[in-house]
């Protein structure tokens, strides 16, 4: 696809985002004696474990802190397949290297001060869970915490309200308790891991250093691409820096959409409680600006809410974005200001192409060039930074719109299919292939655990997730319909 040059912009990104995690297959041995097990099929492998000493089989009804959490010398863990991002197998089976739930955690190497203790654990299965809330029927311990397999009774939300009110009652702070799909079989489970293993991590750099230094970038980027005349050679940039500024209209309203649409998330997170990181804007020579990283600072507390934050900038941007561009259109260019383009740039984009096809009519005819005010490419532009980050894809705000709908595990094979998409189109579209390496590195994901993860949302924010998805969507496809080749009369 050529990107045109008076085009800040293009729509044809999509982003990538890790396979989902998965629940384990876990077998402890001790001296040769099988302690605990339990068994997961997902590989169609024979899970049957030779026991040399027949006596040793535990009673699957025995609570299993009696065989696995009573060892004094420590199991010794022979298989292990991740549960990320709370497990992660390294290569030898008796090593292991744990992820914390939340995204920027340092891994942390627990000692016995830090892991759950036996005493801990027996108040956890007979004080906090219960018949009325989530009844155990399995547990099992994995680095510093503890995962518990059962029946949840009543609704997840409440149920979530009650278990923690009592964990809070009979073990204070120290402990942090998340109700999440057990991905196998898309049935509750609860985990409970110390607080002590969810400090956010430190950085070399500080963060408001780095973010500066990408926004000056961005910046520079964005003054760039809205001066067609240093495009085609961007070493004369630096004996024309004074040609900049001729780009700082369309910057600035670039800036403005970046702006709405960052502002609107954290006016939404800090209503919620959910704490954001600065956002590093990530500069492109291409069109300007891809939009800004945010990481989420502490743990959601359900998905509702996780929806309510991710869909609140695109929607904001998209809803400006749209009022520019029909602005755009209906203002009238005049001498001076009036860009010329080919009205092939609006097959670039569904959207743009519709509204452009209403507005101009037959004016809009294939291979004849026509003036439009420069708030029509300014306004494309934003709208298409707000599409690409639409795109339900790792951590991306799309990706977190569709975790927080339909759930971790549909929400990884719709990045899948992303990945999938934006891998054929990097190979006719450098963008695109810059897009892709792009989200590799920086935005993949796994998601991080949320507080609760079984309700769902409610319809109404549902239907927004659905919006900002489709006119994601919009922008981001093609206008496949030829224009009007008829001479206007």
């Amino acid at each position: 696809m050529n990107i045109p040059a008076v085009l800040p912009c293009s729509f044809n990104r999509l982003q990538c985002s890790t396979p989902p995690t998965h629940l384990l297959r876990l077998v402890i041995r001790k001296k040769g004696r099988l302690v605990c097990r339990l068994s997961h099929d997902n590989n169609k492998e024979d899970d049957s474990v030779q026991d040399n000493n027949n006596n040793s089989h535990q009673d699957n009804d025995q609570p299993l802190e009696n065989t696995c959490l009573e060892n004094n010398d420590g199991p010794q863990l022979n298989g292990l397949t991740g549960f990320e991002p709370w497990l992660k197998q390294d290569d030898t089976d008796d090593q292991l290297a744990s992820e914390s739930p939340l995204p920027g955690v340092k891994p942390q190497q627990l000692d016995e001060s830090i892991r759950i203790p036996k005493e801990t654990v027996e108040i956890l299965r007979n004080q906090v869970f219960g018949f009325d809330t989530f009844f155990v029927t399995s547990q099992e311990p994995y680095e510093g915490g503890v995962l518990f397999k059962g029946n949840l009774r009543g609704q997840a939300a409440k149920t979530y309200e009650k278990v923690s009110k009592r964990m809070q009652e009979k073990l204070g702070d120290d402990y942090k308790f998340f109700l999440l799909i057990n991905p196998e079989d898309d049935k509750p489970v609860a985990v409970v891991v110390p607080r002590m293993t969810l400090q956010p991590e430190t950085t070399a750099v500080p963060e408001w250093f780095a973010a500066g230094a990408f926004g000056l970038v961005t910046v520079f980027t964005l003054l760039l691409r809205n001066v067609p005349a240093l495009q085609s050679n961007f070493l004369s940039v630096f004996d024309n820096l004074d040609l900049l500024k001729d780009g700082l209209p369309g910057a600035l309203m670039t800036a403005f959409l970046l702006g709405v649409h960052e502002v609107s998330h954290r006016l939404v997170a800090t209503e919620i409680g959910i704490k954001l990181s600065i956002p590093y804007f990530v500069p492109s020579w291409q069109i300007g600006c891809f939009g800004a990283i945010t990481r989420i600072l502490n743990v959601v507390p359900n998905r509702e809410d996780l929806l309510k934050v991710a869909a609140a900038g695109p929607l904001a941007g998209f809803c400006v974005g749209f009022i520019l561009l029909l602005s755009g259109f209906m203002l009238p260019p005049t001498d001076g200001i009036g860009i010329i383009v080919d009205p092939s740039v609006f097959h670039e984009s569904f959207l743009a192409g519709g509204i452009a096809k209403l507005y101009l009519g037959d004016v809009l005819q294939e291979g004849s060039p026509i003036s439009v005010h420069p708030l029509v490419i300014w306004a494309w532009a934003g709208l298409v930074i707000n599409a690409i980050n639409s795109i339900p894809a790792g951590e991306l705000d799309g990706g977190r719109i569709a975790f927080a709908m339909w759930g971790r595990k549909a929400s990884a094979r719709l990045s899948a299919l992303s990945i999938g998409l934006l891998g054929i189109c990097s190979l006719f579209n450098d963008v695109a292939f810059y897009w892709v390496v792009l989200i590799f590195f920086l935005q993949r994901g796994p998601i991080a655990p949320l507080s609760e993860e079984v309700t769902h949302p409610q319809n109404k924010y549902m239907a927004l997730g659905v919006v900002v998805l489709f006119l994601g969507l919009l922008v981001c496809l093609p206008y496949p319909f030829p224009f009007s080749n008829q001479p206007a009369l």
